[in-house]
């Protein structure tokens, strides 16, 4: 089975795009395969419609948490909800958001997903630092347009399968240091040292998911890279990779609630 890790962004372009890592399990070994790096979301749409059989986990939430999703009166399925989260801009929802957030107690602001808690990950209605309702804006609904399946949530093409994954879950579970920046000014030596300490942790199989990796050629690439983006990708894979053991079994994933969404290995 072929399994990919995506690390998205929501206004992709040559200077930031939508990071890709493959690979395949082999003897309980997960092998990195290949890097790539897609500038625009043509390219992003065509890669989602390539034939299986695959699994991959994506960098970004799929849906939203149920207590805004109702606040709103917005559909309550997942499927609708993505239709009408497709017609909305961001101007339009940053003000919707904003005005459930301004009308909350401080401390308390933003509404959380049941799965952001375990996994230690931004509400998904959170349009700033970082933005990720932007990036579930741009690219839940493209998952929808592409008929890939989702488990719990969405059926459509078996071959095809998606997960919501969080690099920064794993990263966590090796170093709480800070290891990337978009800011070159601020790729310094010390995230290139943590870097390095979450690959050679990755080698050993040292994380709770316990899997090994074999990086290839790409090791050097991966520790260089003062973005992180090549290795948040290789992180989603990793996750991906874990579902895909457990594929007889919900892919790991718990009860959860199929409007919200989980994240993989949380």
């Amino acid at each position: 089975m072929k399994v990919h890790g995506v690390d998205f962004t929501s206004a992709p372009s040559r200077r930031k795009g939508i990071t890709i890592a493959s690979g395949q399990m082999q003897d309980d070994v997960l092998y990195l395969e290949s890097l790539q790096t897609l500038s625009d979301f043509t390219a992003f749409d065509n890669w989602l419609l390539q034939p299986g059989p695959w699994l991959a986990g994506f960098d970004l939430p799929f849906s939203l948490p149920r207590e805004l999703v109702e606040h709103l009166h917005w559909p309550a399925n997942w499927p609708d909800l993505m239709r009408h989260l497709q017609a909305q801009t961001r101007a339009e929802l940053r003000l919707q958001f904003k005005a459930f957030c301004d009308a909350r107690a401080s401390g308390n602001k933003f509404a959380h997903r049941a799965t952001d808690i375990p996994a230690g990950s931004s509400p998904s209605m959170k349009w700033v630092n970082p933005p990720v309702a932007y990036m579930l804006h741009a690219g839940a609904p493209r998952l929808l347009d592409a008929g890939v399946s989702i488990p719990g949530m969405h059926e459509s093409d078996p071959q095809r399968i998606a997960l919501e994954a969080y690099p920064g879950m794993v990263a966590r579970s090796i170093t709480k240091a800070s290891y990337k920046s978009d800011d070159k000014s601020k790729q310094t030596p010390e995230r290139q040292q943590a870097r390095k300490l979450i690959v050679a942790a990755l080698e050993a199989g040292a994380t709770p998911w316990k899997i090994r990796m074999d990086f290839g050629i790409y090791k050097t690439e991966l520790i260089a890279d003062g973005s992180a983006d090549l290795l948040d990708a290789v992180l989603c894979m990793l996750l991906a990779a874990w579902a895909w053991q457990r594929r007889d079994h919900n892919y790991g994933l718990p009860e959860f609630d199929t409007l919200e969404g989980w994240i993989v290995g949380a």
